[in-house]
C-alpha cells in the first residue's frame, strides 16, 4: 500500500480488492448461517471482520448441509 505525505492511500486497488473479497465471503457465510438457523455463527460472522478467513472456515467446516427432502 502506498503512502502519500504520511497518510494512507484509500484509492489503492489492493484495498478495493480486499474490501470486495471480504464482502463477498461475508455475504455467502451470513446467508448460510441464517438459512441454517445458526444464530451464534451468524452473530460472530456479522461482528468479526477477518477479511473472509473465518467466513471461509465456517463454509468449509461448520456449515450444516441441508437435506433435499426438507
Amino acid at each position: 500500500m502506498e503512502k502519500e505525505n504520511g497518510s494512507f492511500n484509500f484509492k489503492s486497488p489492493l484495498l478495493f480488492f480486499v474490501i470486495v473479497w471480504s464482502i463477498i465471503w461475508k455475504g455467502i457465510a451470513l446467508w448460510h448461517a441464517a438459512r441454517n438457523r445458526q444464530l451464534p455463527w451468524f452473530l460472530s460472522l456479522l461482528i468479526v471482520n477477518t477479511v473472509g478467513l473465518v467466513e471461509i472456515m465456517y463454509l468449509i467446516f461448520f456449515r450444516k448441509d441441508r437435506q433435499l427432502d426438507e
